[in-house]
């Protein structure tokens, strides 16, 4: 599946979320990258949370190889509307 091209339709270009989810999620992958994080070898999970009426998206990235692991996630908090990076943070 990686490295594949996908051809996206009107209807998907028209869905906010998923152009939203999209534009976090690039951004994410650009601040792990920076940090060193394979992104092959994360096994990626998204959160959306609210605050103060605004949302935010969590993304984090965690060792695929989790079992009997602690720590070691990388994440990234994401402002939807601008796909800024608001925080990042690194699991001890």
């Amino acid at each position: 599946m990686y490295g594949m091209a996908a051809v996206l339709t009107a209807d998907v270009l028209q869905d906010e979320v998923a152009v939203s989810l999209a534009r976090v999620v690039a951004a994410a992958n650009a601040r792990a990258r920076e940090a060193g994080v394979d992104l092959r070898q994360s096994l990626v999970s998204i959160t959306q949370q609210s605050f103060d009426g605004g949302l935010i998206w969590r993304v984090n990235y965690g060792p695929r190889d989790y079992v009997s692991r602690r720590g070691g996630d990388f994440i990234v908090e994401v402002d939807p509307t601008s796909a800024s990076v608001k925080r990042v943070l690194r699991g001890q």
